[in-house]
């Protein structure tokens, strides 16, 4: 990456500093050459811990404190929970540049009114949904684009793993949790290839010994039409050792087809490789699979992605974030989608 580009001098501001910052955003961000100024928690011990830990140069008590240093233009990266998001923007002066850790709130409606505040205030928002930026759906969106595959016709997502929960406590409360933590992933990344569904259908469920979070398996359906089919398939309590622990992206075309084994999740949290294969259409027939090295993964190098939009419009280089809050407010609804569906159940057989 060039860092002599405009975007890449603008300083960013984080306010949080949980596991995601310490994991994800400041690896990422060290990667790309961001220039990160400084830190906000409610948690001064964290704050000052993440800053020693990635040379973070300015630890501040309060978000006040933090607001009253901030140069004229720079990012603010707020990764606190859904539910803090809206709070903190009211705080926030006019016309700023932010990226918002995932979900945009607990429901559509906090969304909604996230997606207000940041018109009435006339912001630059966009939503860190990342997995849309990883080195592996980059080049599977290259191949599309150079008209590869053909027409995309199936995208399907599976993952079989066993996920640690309790790395994220908050979750224990919450009303709602697989597919607004983790679904929604798969939900932004189908939509970023395959536009807004027709219709959503799927259900949530527990598992029995996982009984104190509201969900950790999800199937999902987005419907685009009898021409199209894009499924979501996620267990997260499969308990039974690594063998047949699986994370897949497939994606199909007329001309060609590409699976991606991702392993950030397998192995939670030390994760496994991943492997990019492909196949594509020679005159009459296919050429056997073939696999393609990809450098970087989903964690964290699908960090820079999401920030890169944000610097790259505070810079002026691009109109908006190709995550603009604008955009993920359509994952949202679907997510809510998604939800309303689990509730109302399926067509009773007896009844037909």
């Amino acid at each position: 990456m060039n860092k002599q580009a405009p975007h890449i001098s603008i300083p960013i501001y984080i306010i949080g500093a949980g596991g995601i910052v310490n994991t994800a955003h400041l690896p990422a961000y060290a990667m790309a050459g961001f220039r990160v100024k400084g830190i906000y928690d409610i948690d001064q011990q964290k704050a000052r811990a993440t800053a020693q830990a990635f040379a973070v140069p300015q630890v501040y008590k309060s978000l006040h404190e933090l607001l009253n240093d901030l140069p004229a233009k720079a990012v603010i990266d707020i990764a606190v929970p859904g539910a803090a998001i809206e709070n903190i923007l009211e705080q926030l002066p006019a016309g700023g540049f932010q990226l918002l850790q995932k979900p945009m709130g607990e429901d559509l409606a906090a969304a909604k009114r996230i997606l207000a505040v940041t018109r009435e205030k006339k912001m630059t928002a966009a939503v860190n949904f990342q997995l849309r930026y990883a080195p592996f759906v980059a080049q599977a969106r290259k191949m599309i684009n150079d008209g590869l595959l053909g027409e995309v016709n199936d995208i399907e997502i599976n993952v079989n793993v066993f996920t640690p929960w309790h790395l994220w406590d908050f979750l224990f409360s919450a009303q709602r949790v697989e597919i607004l933590y983790h679904s929604i992933h798969y939900i932004d990344l189908i939509r970023s290839f395959l536009g807004n569904p027709l219709s959503v259908y799927a259900k949530t469920t527990q598992h029995p010994g996982a009984q104190e979070l509201a969900s950790v398996k999800s199937n999902i359906i987005m419907d685009y039409g009898s021409l199209q089919r894009a499924n979501i398939l996620t267990n997260h309590n499969h308990v039974f050792g690594t063998n047949q622990e699986q994370s897949y992206i497939k994606i199909e075309g007329t001309n060609g087809a590409i699976k991606i084994d991702f392993g950030a999740l397998r192995n939670y949290p030390a994760g496994a490789g991943d492997t990019f294969q492909y196949t594509l259409m020679q005159g009459d027939k296919y050429t056997g699979w073939q696999t393609m090295p990809i450098e970087g993964t989903w964690f964290p190098h699908a960090f820079i992605g999401s920030m890169e939009q944000v610097l790259l419009a505070a810079a002026g280089l691009i109109d908006k974030p190709d995550n603009s809050v604008e955009d993920a407010i359509h994952t949202m609804a679907c997510v809510e989608a998604a939800y309303v569906s689990s509730e109302k159940g399926g067509v009773r057989p007896d009844l037909l």
